[in-house]
């Protein structure tokens, strides 16, 4: 009976599915949708009655406009991902999204003014400690720094005001995620980043008898970005 309980065990194993865990060495790339919500923190009115006046912030976002924001819409892309694992606990991921543009506006006590969209290409890549490597259910934190290019910038104030960012910003990132692996080295995966970066704000502000371009706010936009996909080791 022992005997005949062995081989009925030895052979369930033997037709259980082979979950590739990732090794050193490995490659593993991943297709993710990505959703970008931007958490941003905006001193707009208040910035801009200090380079200009109070009343030129009046005259651009209406009453009591240095109480004026801008605020930056949300926004899913597809994402492009590569990890290189050094051990089969520490990888390095290099993330690639193919941009992500996002809506921009002022909002003063309800009343808002739309100034367009800017795209925003932003390369980031981590570390990752990976703390259960030999597990189906494959967990992990990261840290990194983004770059991100701002490949169209031009916003513009009901028509009579350009509007420009930053060309260029860096920001640090945590990242938290999981794999779940799979048979013949597929994967799925879910994870979650927090990107801290900001960037200048300037209005040529002609209209006004004041032209050239000059600083109206400091935007934080600090997007959470949340991803989930599925991966193929190599």
């Amino acid at each position: 009976m022992k005997k005949s309980l062995l081989v009925l065990a030895l052979a369930a194993v033997t037709a259980a599915p082979s979950f590739a865990m990732a090794e050193a060495g490995d490659i593993v790339v991943r297709l993710r949708a990505t959703n970008v919500n931007p958490s941003e923190s905006s001193n707009l009115g208040r910035q801009t009655a200090q380079t200009y006046s109070a009343g030129v912030a009046d005259t651009l976002y209406g009453p009591n406009g240095t109480n004026a924001v801008l605020q930056v819409d949300s926004n899913t892309i597809p994402e492009l991902d590569i990890s290189y694992y050094f051990t089969k606990n520490i990888a390095a991921e290099l993330i690639l999204a193919l941009g992500t543009r996002h809506d921009v506006q002022t909002s003063n006590g309800g009343v808002i003014h739309k100034l367009g969209s800017v795209n925003l290409l932003p390369p980031t890549l981590t570390a990752q400690w990976h703390f259960m490597p030999d597990t189906m259910f494959d967990p992990y934190v990261g840290a990194g720094v983004a770059y991100v290019r701002a490949m169209d910038r031009s916003l513009n104030y009901e028509g009579i005001a350009p509007i420009r960012i930053d060309r260029n910003s860096f920001g640090g990132v945590v990242q938290a995620g999981f794999d779940v692996n799979l048979t013949d080295k597929w994967l799925v995966n879910f994870d979650v980043k927090k990107i801290w970066f900001d960037t200048t704000v300037k209005v040529d502000a002609a209209v006004l008898g004041a032209p050239g371009f000059r600083k109206i706010d400091s935007l934080d936009i600090d997007p959470l970005v949340v991803s989930i996909g599925i991966g193929k080791k190599f």
